[in-house]
């Protein structure tokens, strides 16, 4: 996305934020417990967070409902989806618009950043400065995404033919719509961790030093999930990724038939209710302020 403003893939994808909130899965508590501890605000009573980019708030109601009774700042630029977070009136939340290059609070003043489901939009050096600027010396951006087998890199295994047929479908999109911004699946939200580090010691010299904001190597780790969803609700998840809510006519019908067609294939588990296994995996980063 541009350095200055929300992407406007960003506005018109997720326009019915509703639909993303009610149809968009939650975090698994494993997740949250192990991206807590690498922050370093477990049992942090009273820790300032931002939520950046904090959506419809899948992760502040997560954060809200810890007994650390964290103070919670929600930045989220899309109004549509900020004003679905702000109804939610989480306890120790404050909503504000903002962006990831332009984040509301004092310098120095954050125990933890996180960034849910959303950090590939703004991974550029100006979105790290920024981040840089507000969190404590030593403190942690931590990233989260949570990323079903039909919907992350080609260099994941799927779990299934089926989520393989509509993940390869998703990456056509890419082409037929035009749509070139970075989503998670593509993978490339580490290059500007990695970039920030200086070619060779004497441009870092030339320079007065390493150009590095942040730690590295990064944090990692991946915690595997599955879901029974009826084949609507699939749809209806399917339905709140960014460039497949945006498809309208022939291209809306052509992905609905791959996935119909998907659907009807052999390796399709489904339990005594007609459900469908749906497996994925949330993917856990961090890295920690270099002062």
């Amino acid at each position: 996305m541009a350095a200055h403003r929300i992407s406007e893939r960003a506005v018109t994808g997720f326009a019915n934020a509703s639909h993303y909130d009610e149809h968009r899965p939650s975090y698994p508590l494993d997740a949250l417990v192990r991206l807590m501890d690498a922050a370093a605000v477990s049992s942090l009573s009273g820790a300032r967070i931002v939520d950046l980019a904090a959506g419809t708030g899948k992760l502040t109601e997560l954060l809200s409902a810890r007994g650390e009774q964290f103070d919670i700042v929600a930045v989220e630029p899309h109004e549509g989806m900020r004003e679905q977070l702000a109804r939610k009136h989480l306890n120790n939340v404050t909503v504000k618009s903002g962006l990831s290059t332009a984040i509301p609070v004092e310098p120095e003043s954050v125990d933890a950043v996180f960034a849910a489901q959303a950090f590939h939009w703004f991974a550029n050096e100006a979105s790290l400065k920024e981040i840089h600027r507000v969190l404590k010396p030593g403190s942690v951006l931590g990233l989260i995404w949570n990323a079903e087998d039909y919907n992350s890199p080609q260099s994941h295994p799927a779990s299934s033919t089926w989520q393989s047929t509509i993940r390869d479908h998703l990456f056509s999109l890419d082409a037929v719509t035009n749509d070139h911004e970075p989503r998670f699946r593509h993978d490339q939200w580490r290059n500007v961790f990695e970039n920030q580090v200086s070619s060779t010691p004497i441009t870092a010299a030339i320079a007065g030093g390493t150009n590095s904001l942040f730690s590295l190597p990064l944090g990692e780790e991946k915690v595997k999930w599955s879901v029974w969803l009826e084949k609507e609700a699939l749809w209806s998840r399917l339905r709140t990724l960014g460039h497949v809510a945006v498809l309208e006519g022939e291209q809306l019908e052509a992905t609905r038939r791959v996935f119909e067609s998907a659907l009807s294939g052999d390796d399709v588990e489904r339990n005594a209710k007609g459900e469908i296994l749906v497996q994925g995996t949330t993917v856990l980063a961090w890295t920690s302020k270099i002062p």
